[in-house]
């Protein structure tokens, strides 16, 4: 059963086509500059590639030109696109909306437009894709779409609240939503089967460290708190987002700098984080450098990304009255092997003792905490694209 996979941006669309009997990647690739010119760039499991510059001013011609590589090019990996059994879509935004995988259907696509308010950047993209993958694909294959949000309904009320006057939640659904779901909810499954323990018994904190950052307190395989909030800007610093900050500090800003609320979310967003503080790179890989070189705002970057991961993780260990694995995973997460050891270190009162040799493996599933450590740390690789499939896959056997 072979399944395709879809993460629709503004301007891009990510794919992976999974054989499930076996659940390897036959193929994956990018559609990038979608509206403004455009590029596809696709790789085989078998090591072939396939890449070029197309007209792309929506998705739909981004969608034509992945199926025509998918069955024709010197890359194709199936004649046609009736051998794909099913296609997931990873969608960022699903509000109160959309708690688990659901069939696509006019509606649904319709439901998701509906909620771009809530994600300018990435839902009406997604509505996009998904009306054009509808129009590409052959009308007897099922589509789901897979929500980041949807893990973090079971966030209990006093979590998910800020304290506003009521009737803002009722009105306008102004609450903690939460996001990379679907990655904290890989990792945790499978660190339990890991560690040969059943996820119900488990209380664990996931740190899925990237560009965008966020942390989840996961009880008994639900989450019960996260870092992310009303949108992903709440939270940890990150690449260019600022994390969590004083609405105060916010409304002064906007003032000094004559701001409209678009230009304030663009400068909170897109101008802050690593790339404000330190003025050299949002990239974590680049301001790890300028840090060794004694760059000054580069190592207060990246000394802020560690406090407040530490923070994060002692006040979940607080709400869970317990934890008994951390984990790392990301693009960050799962590489920067010094700031998991900074933030590891240190946590003595929990009890955490790091294996520092063990920490220098990059990438890869490895036990970074010594055998002594109460709470078991992890570096646990995610995959997204896996979990969407598995869901789609279980959605169209039970329907």
């Amino acid at each position: 059963m072979k399944v395709l996979v879809v993460n629709a941006g503004s301007s891009s669309l990510k794919y992976q086509l999974i054989e499930m009997d076996n659940e390897s990647v036959i193929a994956k690739g990018n559609c990038d500059r979608i509206g403004i010119d455009g590029h596809i760039s696709h790789k085989t499991g078998d090591g072939r590639t396939y890449e070029g510059d197309y007209n792309f001013p929506t998705h739909t011609e981004a969608f034509e030109k992945l199926v025509e590589v998918l069955t024709k090019s010197d890359a194709s990996v199936i004649s046609d696109m009736s051998e794909i059994s099913a296609v997931g879509h990873r969608i960022v935004q699903g509000a109160e909306i959309f708690d688990k995988t659901t069939l696509v259907t006019d509606e649904v696509i319709q439901k998701i437009d509906d909620l771009q308010e809530l994600a300018p950047v990435h839902n009406h993209p997604h509505a996009l894709a998904l009306w054009a993958c509808k129009k590409v694909m052959p009308d007897n294959v099922p589509q789901a779409v897979v929500f980041d949000t949807a893990f973090h309904q079971s966030i209990p009320q006093k979590a998910f609240m800020f304290g506003l006057p009521y009737e803002d939640y009722e009105k306008y659904s102004i609450r903690k939503y939460g996001f990379h779901g679907t990655s904290h909810r890989f990792v945790s499954m499978a660190l339990a089967k890991e560690m040969g323990k059943d996820l119900k018994d488990l209380k664990i904190i996931s740190c899925h460290l990237g560009n965008g950052s966020s942390i989840t307190a996961i009880n008994g395989g639900k989450s019960v708190d996260t870092s992310m909030g009303f949108t992903p800007l709440d939270g940890v610093v990150m690449g260019t987002r600022c994390g969590c900050i004083d609405a105060s500090a916010v409304t002064y800003l906007a003032d000094k700098h004559g701001f409209s609320p678009k230009e304030t979310s663009d400068y909170l967003n897109k101008k802050s984080g690593f790339l404000g503080i330190s003025g050299v790179s949002s990239d974590n890989r680049e301001l790890s450098t300028a840090a060794q070189e004694g760059n000054k705002r580069a190592i207060l970057a990246r000394d802020m990304l560690i406090y407040g991961i530490k923070k994060y993780i002692g006040s979940y260990i607080a709400a869970m009255n317990g934890c008994d694995a951390i984990l790392f995973t990301g693009g960050i997460g799962e590489n920067a092997t010094d700031i998991r050891e900074n933030v590891l270190t240190d946590m003595d009162c929990f009890g955490i003792e790091v294996n520092k040799e063990a920490n220098k493996t990059r990438g890869q599933l490895v036990k970074i905490s010594t055998e002594n450590s109460k709470i078991s740390c992890w570096v646990f690789p995610t995959n997204e694209e896996l979990l969407i499939a598995r869901d789609t896959v279980q959605l169209v056997i039970n329907n």
